[in-house]
């Protein structure tokens, strides 16, 4: 399972990758990981601030 969300992270990363870095270059599967880890941050990060919102738009 953890391999699958892994897989679907990488295909993700592979296009943003490439508007950067040829995808001959040397160290484009460097580059493909360093930007899958930030495709993590930012969804862990997003699902954080959801959980974290207010339910009720008057409580502070």
């Amino acid at each position: 399972m953890l391999g699958w969300i892994v897989r679907i992270l990488f295909t993700i990363a592979a296009p943003i990758t490439a508007l950067f870095v040829s995808r001959d270059a040397l160290n484009f599967g460097l580059i493909q990981t360093i930007v899958t880890m930030l495709l993590v941050t930012a969804i862990v990060g997003l699902i954080a601030a959801y959980t974290g919102r207010s339910r009720n738009p008057r409580a502070s």
